[in-house]
């Protein structure tokens, strides 16, 4: 991934996304609180434009960084977030079971 992409986090009191955007087009990965500590992540979106840059991993890792720094749990119900979940062992730390 480019070095110059930022990663924005807007949050809610039920929810929130992270986002990155690259000449006009925006990537994002939703979720929903849960509970006070339980997050799932809902759905992760990058357009065709954007895909191949590694920018829908940054948006998860900036999740699991979340996560790790608010003592957070995360549930993957989106199908990337979940597979990610499986191919990182070294995230299983941040991914609980509904």
């Amino acid at each position: 991934m480019s070095g110059n992409i930022a990663i924005r986090k807007e949050d809610s009191s039920d929810g929130g996304r992270y986002s990155a955007l690259l000449d006009g087009s925006e990537a994002e990965m939703t979720y929903t609180k849960l509970g006070p500590s339980l997050v799932s992540i809902d759905h992760t979106f990058v357009p065709d434009a954007m895909r191949g840059k590694g920018i829908a991993q940054a948006l998860a890792k900036n999740a699991v960084m979340d996560a790790r720094r608010n003592g957070w749990k995360i549930i993957p119900r989106c199908s990337f977030m979940h597979a990610q979940s499986m191919r990182h062992p070294d995230w299983s730390d941040v991914f609980g079971n509904e």
